[in-house]
């Protein structure tokens, strides 16, 4: 029973290290096509779902999908334990399918799990509850089947850019951790240091508080006019809580996603226009 979630995991990880799209830890896309783009989903099954018929990349064979932040959240099992690893396992059977459509980008949870480091959701320790129910399922392989997810999380690219100079990412680095942060990790090989606190991979997944200026630097850095990023919480869905930058989610009843046009240049104001809200989606 494990052994082929073992398989689907390490094929996984040769999927993402293999995309046609990758250029170190950056995903760059084509100027033609479209893109879809999800935010955090954390185990919510019924998203996840409206997400891929949306997408619909059977009958859209130049469009994209960028999914993040899938585990910790969502369904539990009879002991209380996060099952959101079953979602991960047919998004990853989703990207072995589309192997150069399907795109993954790391967040904060994801470094969690790769680092063991203690993640907090609605009053539970994530890591705990998911490598529990783990645990229950498939008891001496869950070793293994930890160690594969692990790999897969850290194969994950760190943020996608696309030729019309917008930058999805599932965060930004704090404006106070601005100048901690090295750019030249979406050129480099992942190592240890880079997933814990301070790190540059860290301070990407994990920021919150942003300023004009240390957005600018950002922009600089990346050479982009415009940023999509998830991990804050949105009640209602998104936010714009800057000139250039939009933030959403897609892991509740309000959740949205949005779909882009590569060829297209964008303002944040039309941007804000092919935002779609998941409820709208049957």
């Amino acid at each position: 029973m494990a052994q082929p979630i073992i398989d689907l995991l390490n094929n996984g990880t040769k999927a993402n290290k293999s995309d046609q799209y990758l250029h170190g830890n950056l995903i760059s896309l084509p100027s033609q096509g479209s893109l879809v783009i999800s935010g955090d989903l954390h185990g919510h099954r019924r998203n996840f779902e409206k997400i891929n018929s949306y997408a619909d990349l059977e009958n859209n064979p130049e469009r994209h999908l960028i999914f993040q932040e899938i585990i910790h959240g969502g369904p539990e099992d009879e002991e209380g334990g996060c099952i959101s690893y079953k979602i991960l396992f047919e998004a990853i059977r989703y990207k072995i399918q589309y192997p150069n459509r399907v795109h993954f980008i790391m967040g904060n949870h994801d470094t969690a799990f790769i680092t063991d480091s203690e993640v907090m959701k609605d009053g539970k320790e994530m890591n705990r509850s998911l490598c529990g129910a783990l645990r229950r399922e498939f008891d001496e392989d869950s070793t293994a089947i930890e160690l594969g997810m692990c790999e897969f999380l850290v194969s994950q690219p760190l943020a996608v850019k696309c030729c019309n100079k917008i930058w999805i990412s599932h965060s930004l680095p704090n404006l106070q951790n601005v100048e901690k942060f090295d750019p030249s990790i979406m050129e480099e090989e992942l190592k240890p240091e880079d997933l814990v606190k301070d790190g540059s991979a860290y301070l990407l997944t994990w920021g919150r508080k942003f300023s004009k200026e240390s957005i600018e630097k950002m922009s600089d850095y990346f050479n982009a006019d415009i940023f999509i990023l998830a991990h804050q919480p949105q009640p209602n869905g998104w936010a714009k809580p800057h000139d250039n930058l939009i933030i959403f989610t897609s892991d509740h009843n309000h959740g949205c996603l949005m779909e882009i046009d590569l060829s297209t240049s964008y303002t944040p104001q039309e941007l804000v226009k092919c935002i779609t809200p998941l409820a709208a989606i049957a």
